[in-house]
């Protein structure tokens, strides 16, 4: 079974960074009918990698200081600065992001196959 999953899921130098934003049947080439499952998995995958980048921007703009700025500082900054590193996370994510989308595809996918059987 390993191998069969081995062989369809792609590695992360085969999904090409131009494949951000489509989903996993456009990146996978894959017309099965387990295109939409392997769809909603490619989404997760891709939110997760989203979240994570976010995750490792939030201290870079927790440090910067903007109390002292003419436009920064005060409660509605704090409110909306994680909403800001995340929508940056999600642009990141969505033009290439690290790579980590495609591991965790396939790493979904051996989970679900680990399931069935």
């Amino acid at each position: 079974m390993p191998a069969v999953v081995a062989a369809t899921v792609p590695l992360v130098r085969d999904v090409p960074r131009a494949a951000a934003g489509r989903s996993a049947v456009g990146v996978l080439g894959s017309s099965s009918p387990g295109d939409a499952q392997n769809a909603k998995i490619w989404k997760a995958a891709q939110d997760f990698e989203a979240s994570a980048i976010g995750q490792f921007l939030a201290p870079m703009f927790d440090t910067v200081d903007t109390a002292n700025g003419a436009f920064g500082g005060g409660s509605a900054e704090e409110a909306w600065k994680p909403m800001l590193v995340n929508a940056i996370g999600k642009q990141i994510a969505a033009h290439g992001g690290f790579g980590l989308a495609a591991p965790i595809f396939a790493a979904l996918l051996r989970a679900q196959e680990g399931k069935r059987t």
